[in-house]
């Protein structure tokens, strides 16, 4: 699978939190020794994650360089979306859970029922982006009240055309691409374009995976879609990057404006859902995970995604030993 960048929300100022039952502090030692696994400890076994295809290319690329460390380790990456992943996640299947939003409340209700404590761990940074066709050459930005029109679930069998979303723009097909139902982008985008998550017409091409958007959109002179950065930047030939104007102006999305969050409202959080059971007992799950928070940069940088700010990377950093003091 290819490679692709993370995203980053300004919703959420925690990096990492601990949740269910019972306060981190609480847990009990681990099997592995300290510092057993991510040094190069010769672990063997297997670490099982599933969940967002948008964080997938991150944790794959975790994976791959955690290999050249702990060659013994088989790091398995699934994508079936953020709701899904949670649900295998919930019924003890997986030891980690790619998520490209927070856990919801029912999703909790179901780790809990199942007795499956975990921590939250934010893991990269990006900035939800809107492409076009690159032969389209009138859009070059949008504000999020023409978005709305566009994604509206009022606009549904009535918006078909640019010239609705802005006279200016031609006489042209409106053809929309974007997340499928079960994705966090799909939450996260509809929340923050529509004003409440889940709100979206349903009479556009749907997919869970990003690389579809952008075969869609590239077959299509109207096509417009939205996806996560680091698709945009492996597919610069396929599809076109178009800015967003949140109320202060037009903002292209970049490690730059996506830190810093100025790129609204589409900037955002991903995040890594971490079982407690599995860091604690089984040491090639603890030494994936610390590997992946102590070299989130490098990983972040082979994605390309937006890393961590030093104080997310130091939050993360601590969460994750509060597991094991």
């Amino acid at each position: 699978m290819t490679q692709r960048m993370l995203k980053f929300a300004g919703a959420t100022g925690v990096v990492a939190s601990c949740l269910l039952f019972s306060a981190c502090g609480g847990q009990n030692q681990p099997s592995a020794t300290a510092g057993q696994g991510s040094d190069g400890g010769g672990l063997t076994g297997s670490v099982s994650v599933d969940g967002s295809s948008t964080v997938a290319p991150l944790t794959e690329a975790a994976a791959s360089q955690y290999r050249d460390v702990e060659s013994g380790v088989n790091v398995s990456v699934a994508t079936s979306g953020t709701g899904g992943g949670f649900k295998k996640f919930c019924a003890g299947e997986t030891d980690i859970s790619d998520a490209s939003r927070p856990i919801k409340d029912e999703e909790k209700a179901d780790c809990q029922k199942n007795g499956i404590a975990y921590t939250e761990v934010v893991v990269a940074n990006d900035g939800l982006s809107v492409v076009v066709n690159p032969e389209n050459d009138w859009a070059k930005c949008l504000t999020t009240a023409q978005l709305n029109k566009m994604w509206s679930p009022q606009s549904e069998g009535k918006v078909t055309n640019w010239n609705q979303i802005d006279p200016s723009f031609p006489d042209q097909k409106l053809a929309l691409y974007g997340a499928g139902t079960d994705s966090g982008t799909f939450d996260y985008f509809t929340e923050a374009i529509n004003g409440e998550e889940g709100a979206s017409r349903t009479d556009y091409s749907p997919s869970e995976d990003d690389n579809i958007t952008v075969q869609g959109v590239k077959g299509d002179k109207g096509a417009v879609g939205y996806l996560g950065l680091s698709y945009v930047e492996e597919n610069q030939d396929a599809v076109k990057l178009i800015e967003v104007d949140g109320g202060d102006g037009c903002v292209t999305p970049s490690k730059e404006t996506v830190q810093d969050k100025s790129y609204k409202p589409l900037s955002r959080p991903l995040f890594i859902y971490v079982k407690h059971d599995s860091y604690k007992s089984k040491p090639e799950v603890r030494g994936f995970v610390d590997f992946y928070v102590e070299n989130e940069d490098k990983v972040a940088e082979e994605a390309l995604f937006v890393g961590l700010t030093p104080e997310q990377k130091q939050t993360a950093k601590d969460e994750l030993a509060t597991l094991v003091s």
